[in-house]
């Protein structure tokens, strides 16, 4: 599985940006699919993710109400709408994969879970 992640730039605070995950190589049906993001200096956090098949979609707290993370299975692509931006929400953002036995018991938050992660695509928030 080959992720591909666009779609970054930089905006002014409380502004909107969409960035999107195309996936390609395999079949996605059973797929999680992850966003993290990474500021400098800091560690890699989690985003978004969501059930290819279900569409059960899952927020970390500090994005809760602003993000929304939706799948469109045609393009097979994973968009992140990203809406009332901060500064804080500047870093890098990846996209990920986890299957089924990679995920096993564990958290869909946990980046150890995913074993395809694409390039990240840069997101900076002007304060």
């Amino acid at each position: 599985v080959q992720l591909q992640a666009y779609g970054g730039g930089l905006v002014q605070a409380g502004e909107s940006l969409r960035v999107s995950c195309v996936a390609s190589g395999g079949s996605f049906s059973t797929l999680v699919i992850g966003w993290f993001r990474q500021a400098p200096g800091k560690e890699r956090e989690f985003v978004a993710a969501v059930g290819w098949r279900t569409g059960n979609d899952f927020y970390g707290d500090s994005v809760k109400g602003r993000f929304t993370i939706s799948r469109d299975n045609a393009k097979s692509t994973v968009n992140l709408q990203m809406n009332d931006l901060k500064h804080d929400d500047t870093g890098v953002y990846f996209c990920a994969a986890a299957t089924p036995e990679s995920i096993g018991g564990g958290s869909v938050w946990a980046a150890h879970q995913y074993v395809y992660w694409g390039q990240g695509t840069q997101v900076t928030v002007s304060s």
